[in-house]
């Protein structure tokens, strides 16, 4: 039962790409509803559960939240402009990286050479994985082809705001059942801020915003039965069955929302996501 429910992480967190993309909407559509619904569930989750947390732990979690919209509403612009099954690979191995990196830089994780020689290797299967899922024979015409400058600093970015989403709370030193309601509400205020300054109060009234709602469930019942998975079977154990998602995620992409693969480029995606996950396995081994 235990790894059953380590698997409903990354089953709604695989889902969660395809679900926004099925609704559609823009990004600040998507992100709007995503946070907002998240929010609800976080302040329902706390009238349960009422777990203390210290005023600054509340405003460092905060922080954590807003840091999370603001690199999910870029991966739901690169979403857009390269499908999922390209950005999900492309997006879960940066952060991969961007998080291990900021523990061993930050928080003097992987202290041991062992741990160094163990985590570099990781780092480098990630990146190779990386570099796979993209191989694709099809040729595209310049008008079809996205920037490529812009991508890349949307993913840069998109890092960064993630990074942030896990930097915070372990400065905070909070739980997960301590940050969830905080986390909320710094997604929520984060997002209204985004929908402001880049479309304007009107996104708040359109119908795709509201429907969007659904995304803030999703990707709330992933956040709540991740914290029960960690509890239940470890952080190292709690991790690896989440990263499963990057697979859900970019074949649902493929078959699903029938974003093209030319066969050779088919055979790389899954190759390079088995180094993904497998670079995430060893790290998320060494998380304990």
């Amino acid at each position: 039962m235990s790894i059953l429910i380590g698997l409903i992480p990354a089953i709604a967190w695989g889902i969660l790409p395809i679900v926004v993309t099925k609704i559609g909407g823009k990004p600040v559509n998507q992100i709007i509803g995503t946070t907002f619904g998240t929010f609800i569930v976080a302040v329902i989750t706390w009238l349960f559960i009422r777990p203390e947390i210290g005023v600054g732990q509340f405003w460092l979690t905060v922080l954590s939240g807003a840091s999370w919209a603001f690199g999910q509403y870029l991966q739901y612009m690169a979403f857009q402009r390269i499908g999922v099954s390209k950005a999900m690979p492309i997006s879960t191995g940066l952060q991969l990286v961007g998080t291990s990196l900021l523990g061993v830089l930050a928080f003097g994780e992987w202290s041991g050479s062992v741990e160094l020689l163990i985590g570099f290797i990781a780092l480098v299967v990630i990146v190779v994985g990386i570099v796979l899922t993209t191989v694709d024979g099809a040729k595209q015409t310049d008008e079809k082809r996205p920037s490529l400058g812009v991508t890349i600093l949307i993913f840069a970015l998109s890092t960064l705001g993630y990074v942030g989403y896990s930097a915070f709370p372990r400065l905070a030193n909070v739980s997960g059942w301590q940050g969830f309601l905080p986390q909320g509400l710094g997604m929520a205020l984060m997002a209204l801020v985004l929908t402001l300054v880049t479309a304007g109060p009107h996104i708040l009234s359109e119908r795709v915003t509201w429907i969007s709602l659904i995304d803030g469930v999703v990707f709330s019942i992933a956040a709540l039965t991740y914290l029960i998975s960690a509890q239940r079977n470890g952080v190292a154990t709690g991790f690896t069955l989440s990263q499963m998602n990057v697979m859900l995620a970019t074949l649902g992409g493929i078959f699903i929302l029938r974003e093209h693969r030319t066969p050779r480029g088919l055979i790389w995606t899954v190759v390079g996501l088995l180094l993904v996950v497998v670079g995430g396995v060893m790290i998320g081994n060494m998380a304990v």
